[in-house]
């Protein structure tokens, strides 16, 4: 049966709540920071969308308070389940916002197993955030997904092989300087910004990529984000090209797990 379920998280973000705004309830904002390809209609009762890795999920915008409150909700499964997002923003001294992010809803018979996922991921992701806004901002960023099974390949040797890929130790922490040679991709060059069990992150010049190895699978959530020049005006309209050479390398790396 279904299992009602609340986290709440708040943070201060270095940015305006204008900037936190364009960064939460739109589309492009969203892109820069969370996962997959975001759509929003700015009203209520408008449809929000996310879409990764060719599943769309979308929901219903329950409040649009422009620089203040935005909240989506889905709507309830056959058995129930669903989920609500409220943002509140609030301005504080010195051109700071605190941000104040509730996740609700109604979870199923593994409710357990899905709310650890979430009580853990949540802050991954608002950390993210504050990186976009912190060394971002006022760029939009270009979401690139992949994924790929680990079958019954072992946990640890998967990790081992991300870990030598990214020219990591084996339990790097963060500040870690990254300087990887990734085949069919350009070199990654930056700082670990977050390091766990199951998840690392990279910050470098021109990106937040983040690498994501939880059982059973590994997932690559990165953001791209290109200067603007003569040659890229503005940034791609679709990932396609970086996100196909990341899914080979990916698809690879795991292959190469024995």
């Amino acid at each position: 049966m279904p299992h009602p379920f609340e986290l709440e998280f708040e943070l201060a973000l270095p940015a305006d709540p204008e900037q936190v705004w364009e960064a939460i309830a739109t589309g492009p904002g969203i892109d820069s920071w969370f996962m997959g390809r975001n759509e929003v209609d700015p009203r209520v009762g408008g449809a929000a969308s996310m879409e990764t890795g060719g599943h769309r999920e979308t929901s219903t915008v329950t409040a649009y308070e422009p620089g203040k409150r935005f909240a989506t909700r889905t709507e309830p499964s056959g058995d129930g389940r669903f989920m609500a997002f409220e943002y509140l923003v609030e301005g504080r001294g010195g051109g700071s916002t605190v941000l104040r992010v509730v996740h609700s809803g109604m979870l199923g018979d593994d409710w357990a197993d899905e709310y650890d996922a979430l009580r853990r991921g949540w802050p991954f992701h608002l950390h993210t955030l504050h990186e976009y806004l912190a060394h971002f901002a006022g760029r939009t960023g270009v979401p690139v997904f992949a994924v790929q099974p680990t079958a019954d390949r072992p946990a640890d040797r998967v990790r081992a092989a991300l870990t030598a890929a990214l020219a990591l130790p084996s339990d790097p922490p963060t500040g870690t300087r990254v300087r990887a040679d990734l085949a069919g991709l350009p070199p990654l060059d930056g700082e670990l910004v977050w390091s766990d069990e199951e998840r690392f992150a990279v910050r470098t010049a021109d990106g937040l990529y983040s690498f994501l190895h939880p059982a059973g699978v590994v997932l690559l959530f990165h953001h791209l984000f290109p200067e603007p020049g003569p040659a890229a005006p503005e940034a791609p309209a679709t990932p396609a090209a970086p996100e196909t050479a990341w899914q080979h390398w990916l698809s690879a790396l795991v292959a190469s797990v024995s």
